[in-house]
């Protein structure tokens, strides 16, 4: 799960993907991805679209439900989009990169 360090902020395109993959690790409804990722139906269903296209998400069936999933593709962008965001929080402390102002400090929390 991501978690902020501080009050929310505006939310860009990239940080908004890794979120529903995130959410749809272990498999999740249209309606739990929407609401946990706090997107409107139509935000939505452009970003599942986006995501099925591009394999990063799976749909399946099951108990007369569709699910999500998280793809293996998917965990490979999840993984690369936590290694540039915790490489961009090192270089904004002052580590000889560039300073970037007004950006989240994202903090990953591996679900149990």
């Amino acid at each position: 799960m991501i978690n902020w360090d501080g009050p929310r902020k505006r939310r860009d395109r990239l940080f908004i993907i890794a979120e529903i993959l995130d959410i749809a690790r272990d498999g999740a409804l249209k309606t739990q991805i929407m609401y946990r990722a706090n997107l409107s139906f139509s935000q939505l269903n452009t970003y599942l679209d986006l995501l099925m296209e591009t394999q990063l998400l799976g749909k399946v069936e099951g108990s007369g439900k569709t699910f999500y999933k998280t793809t293996k593709k998917g965990f490979e962008y999840i993984e690369s989009y936590k290694e540039i965001i915790e490489a961009l929080n090192n270089n904004s402390n002052g580590n000889n990169g560039p300073r970037i102002k007004g950006g989240p400090t994202i903090y990953w929390i591996k679900k149990p």
